[in-house]
C-alpha cells in the first residue's frame, strides 16, 4: 500500500490508498473493541453503575497485552506485532500522516496519527488476550480476513511500482511479512474458535488461571532439588554460542521486538534498491577513469557495508536477548554490582516507566543503528580500498609496505615500551611475594631511591607517548560509542555519566520492573499462599510444585503446626521474631531471648557430641 497513488509512475491506479484504507479501519476497529469492553464487567461499581443500573458493571477496560508479565500467546502478540511493523514503519518515516500540522506541533501530529495506528490494530491484540474466547475469535477472523483481502489485493492489482520514474520497487518484497503475520493470526483464531468449542463441547478441560507458569514452578523446584543436577556435556553451539535454560521463557514484552526484525530487513532491501540506479546514474555522468575508478569503490563499499551492518545488527538483537537473560538471572541471585553505583536504586516511577519504553527504545535504537554503523563501515570500507586495495592492485605493494610497515613498527615500539616499563617495575621494585602460592606480587615498593630515578628519566618519554594515548583514547571511544550505538543494554557513556544514557536506563529500570514482579520464587510462594486459603482448602493444596493432595482442615493445621515446631527447634533465634513476641512486652521478650539462646546452646552442644 501506498501513501499516495497519483506519484506512481507506472499506471497503478487500483491500488488503494494507505491514508483512506487506515482511515478506513478505525470503524470496524471501534466496533470490535466496543463489543469486547461491553462483554466484560468491572470488579468495582463506579458513579456511572448507579445512574445506569441495567449495564450491570460492562464496559471495562479492554486490554490488548500484559507488558509485565505475559508468557502466554508469545509469538501470537509476536506476528501481531509483525502485522503493524510496515505501518509503523511508514509512520516513522512520515509516509502516513493522518494530518498535516505546523512544524512547532510536529510533537501533537506524531501522538495522534499513533494513537490512530494503535486503534486500528487493537483489534488483533484485543482478540487474542480477551477471556470471551468465541467472541473473540469470531471477530478476530472477520478482521483478519478483511486485512489480508485488502493487502493480497494491493499486491496482486500493483506488483510493482515506480516511485517518481526513479526506481522499481517490488511490492510484495515488502508486504510479504506482513502476509505472512496476517495470516498466522488467522490460523491462531480458527484454532481458538476451536479449542472453544472443544471446551464448550466438554471434549477438552479450560487452561486454569495460576499466577505462576510452568516454567517458573520448574525453575523453583530446581532450586529446592536436594541432589545437584547432574551436569550433562555442552554440545559446541551450547558452549561458544549460547546456552539455553529450558526453565526460562522471554516475556511477551521482549517477541515484540519483532519490529526491529522486520524493520532491518525493509532498510536492508531498500538500501539495495535505491542504491544500484543511484551508482549506475552517477557512473553515466562522467567517464574519465579516475571517476569511474572511484565510483566502482564507493559501490563496492556499499554493499560491503550494507552486509556487514545487516549481520551486525541482527547479531545485536540476538546478543540483546542473551544479556537480558544473563542480566535477570544475576538479579534472581541478588547479585547487582555489575550495574553503576547509581542506578543500583533506581526509582519506582522509573522502573515501570521503562516497561512501556523498553520496546519503542530497542525498536529506535536498532533502526538508528543501523543507519549510523552502515555509514562508519561504508567510510572505513573506502578507506581500506583506497589505502590498501587499490595501491596494491596498481603494482605499488612494496612502497605501500614500506610506509605501513614504518607507522606499525614505530606503534608497535611504543607500545613495547610501556610494557616494558610495567616488566622493569614488576621486577626490580616490587617486594617478593608474601606466599609462593601467590599468583602476583603484593603492592609493596622496593629500592625507592631506584624507583625515584626511574620515574624521573622516563618523564620526558611518557609525556610523548600521553600525547598519542589521548588521541587513541578520543577515536576508540567515538568508534565504539558509534558501533554500540543500538545496543542498550550496555552504557556508552563514561563512568558516573550513564543516567544521561536514555536507552541504558530504560534497560535497567525494565530489569529492574521485571525481577520484582515476575520472580519465580516470590511468585510460588503468592501461588500457595492462594491455594491454602480458608475459602479454597477443597481445592488441592501443594499441587502445582509437587504434586500432593491435602487432606482434611484439621489434618493441614496439624502438619502445619508440626512443620513449624520442628523449624523453631532447629532454628531457635527465630522465635524472637514471630508476631506475638514482637508485641510483647520488654520483660517477655527478655525471657523469651534467654530461653531461645539456652535452647541453642543445647542442640550446639548436642551437635558436637554428637559429630565426635
Amino acid at each position: 500500500m501506498t501513501a499516495n497513488t497519483a506519484n506512481d509512475g507506472d499506471g497503478c491506479r487500483h491500488t488503494i490508498s494507505l491514508d483512506i484504507f487506515l482511515h478506513f479501519s478505525l470503524i470496524p476497529a471501534v466496533l470490535i473493541t466496543g463489543v469486547l469492553s461491553f462483554l466484560q464487567t468491572r470488579s468495582r461499581k463506579l458513579f456511572i453503575d448507579n445512574r445506569v443500573p441495567f449495564l450491570g458493571g460492562r464496559f471495562a477496560v479492554v486490554v490488548p497485552l500484559d507488558t509485565l508479565s505475559s508468557f502466554s500467546n508469545r509469538w501470537s502478540y509476536g506476528f501481531a506485532f509483525g502485522a503493524m511493523a510496515n505501518s509503523a514503519i511508514l509512520f516513522f518515516r512520515q509516509e502516513f500522516r493522518p494530518f498535516i500540522l505546523p512544524a512547532w506541533a510536529i510533537a501533537i501530529e506524531f501522538l495522534i496519527g499513533a494513537l490512530e495506528l494503535g486503534l486500528v490494530y487493537f483489534p488483533f491484540f484485543a482478540c487474542l488476550s480477551t477471556p470471551f474466547r468465541l467472541a473473540g475469535s469470531v471477530m478476530g477472523i472477520l478482521y483478519s480476513v478483511f486485512w489480508i483481502t485488502i493487502t493480497v489485493w494491493d499486491v496482486v492489482t500493483c506488483p510493482d511500482i515506480l516511485v517518481k520514474g526513479f526506481v522499481k520497487r517490488e511490492r510484495i518484497i515488502f508486504q510479504w511479512p506482513t502476509i505472512l503475520s496476517l495470516v498466522f493470526l488467522l490460523g491462531r483464531f480458527l484454532h481458538m474458535l476451536l479449542k472453544d468449542i472443544r471446551i464448550r463441547l466438554h471434549l477438552a478441560e479450560k487452561d486454569s488461571e495460576t499466577l505462576v507458569v510452568t516454567h517458573q514452578v520448574q525453575h523453583v523446584k530446581r532450586l529446592l532439588s536436594r541432589r545437584g543436577e547432574q551436569s550433562k556435556p555442552l554440545g559446541w553451539f551450547q558452549r561458544w554460542v549460547y546456552e539455553w535454560d529450558p526453565f526460562f521463557k522471554f516475556p511477551t514484552r521482549i517477541i515484540g521486538t519483532v519490529i526491529s526484525i522486520i524493520g532491518l530487513y525493509r532498510l536492508t532491501f531498500e538500501d539495495f534498491f535505491w542504491s544500484r540506479p543511484f551508482f549506475t546514474l552517477l557512473s553515466s555522468l562522467y567517464d574519465g577513469p579516475t571517476y569511474v575508478e572511484f565510483i566502482e569503490v564507493a559501490k563496492i563499499s556499499w554493499f560491503t557495508a550494507t552486509i556487514l551492518t545487516c549481520f551486525t545488527s541482527c547479531g545485536y538483537i540476538l546478543h540483546i536477548l542473551a544479556c537480558y537473560r544473563k542480566h535477570l538471572r544475576r538479579f534472581r541471585t541478588g547479585l547487582k554490582s555489575f550495574l553503576p553505583l547509581k542506578l543500583q536504586q533506581p526509582e519506582a516511577a522509573v522502573c515501570v516507566a521503562s516497561i512501556a519504553r523498553y520496546s519503542g527504545c530497542q525498536i529506535a535504537f536498532t533502526l538508528w543503528g543501523y543507519v549510523i554503523v552502515h555509514v562508519v563501515l561504508y567510510v572505513f570500507a573506502v578507506f581500506v580500498a583506497y589505502a590498501l586495495v587499490i595501491p596494491i592492485k596498481n603494482g605499488e605493494g612494496l612502497p605501500l609496505l614500506q610506509q605501513w610497515g614504518a607507522a606499525i613498527l614505530s606503534v608497535g615500539l611504543v607500545m613495547a615500551l610501556k610494557t616494558a616499563q610495567t616488566v622493569f617495575v614488576q621486577t626490580f621494585f616490587l617486594q617478593d611475594k608474601i606466599s609462593p602460592t601467590d599468583k602476583q606480587k603484593p603492592l609493596a615498593l622496593d629500592n625507592r631511591k631506584g624507583f625515584s630515578c626511574f620515574s624521573y628519566f622516563f618523564f620526558i618519554y611518557n609525556v610523548a607517548v600521553g600525547l598519542t594515548t589521548c588521541i587513541l583514547r578520543l577515536v576508540m571511544s567515538m568508534v565504539i560509542g558509534t558501533v554500540l550505538v543500538s545496543r542498550i543494554d550496555r552504557s556508552i557513556m563514561q563512568k558516573g555519566y550513564e543516567r544521561l544514557d536514555a536507552g541504558y536506563v530504560t534497560w535497567v529500570g525494565m530489569i529492574f520492573a521485571d525481577h520484582y514482579h515476575n520472580n519465580p520464587v516470590m511468585l510460588s510462594f503468592c501461588q500457595l499462599l492462594c491455594s491454602n486459603t480458608v475459602e479454597d482448602q477443597s481445592k488441592p493444596s501443594y499441587s502445582l510444585l509437587h504434586n500432593a493432595t491435602s487432606g482434611s482442615f484439621a489434618s493441614v493445621r496439624a502438619r502445619k503446626r508440626w512443620m513449624l515446631s520442628y523449624t523453631l527447634l532447629r532454628n531457635p533465634h527465630l522465635i524472637l521474631f514471630r508476631k506475638h513476641h514482637l508485641s510483647s512486652s520488654s520483660t517477655a521478650q527478655s525471657e523469651t531471648a534467654v530461653q531461645a539462646w539456652v535452647l541453642a546452646s543445647q542442640i550446639e552442644g548436642r551437635e558436637t557430641q554428637a559429630s565426635q
